[in-house]
């Protein structure tokens, strides 16, 4: 399953709090379980977005546990681009088919 992770920082971020989330960054690595595509920062330094995929769901709870302290996270899943188009014109196709 591929996951869009998001995170912003929290209200309380400054620069005691960034120190310590990139020290805890700096000791952090991504699970075995856990593949990601993307991993970038915003250019205001205001957060970050990652492309994940993996089947491990409590992988990805740890790692927003982890840094959740720091950011507001939010995780969402996805679907490759074609698949939710097939997925979506089935759909439409479904009710279409309803009188």
């Amino acid at each position: 399953m591929k996951y869009v992770v998001t995170w912003e920082n929290r209200q309380t971020f400054g620069e005691e709090t960034q120190e310590r989330s990139l020290s805890v960054l700096g000791k952090w690595a991504p699970p075995e379980t856990v593949t990601f595509h993307q991993f970038v920062a915003r250019l205001d330094g205001r957060g970050g977005y990652a492309v994940v995929e993996t089947d491990d769901v409590e992988a990805m709870a740890q790692d927003v546990a982890t840094f959740s302290a720091y950011f507001d996270m939010h995780v969402h899943p996805c679907l490759d681009m074609t698949d939710a188009a097939r997925i979506e014109g089935a759909a439409i196709e479904f009710r279409h088919s309803v009188s």
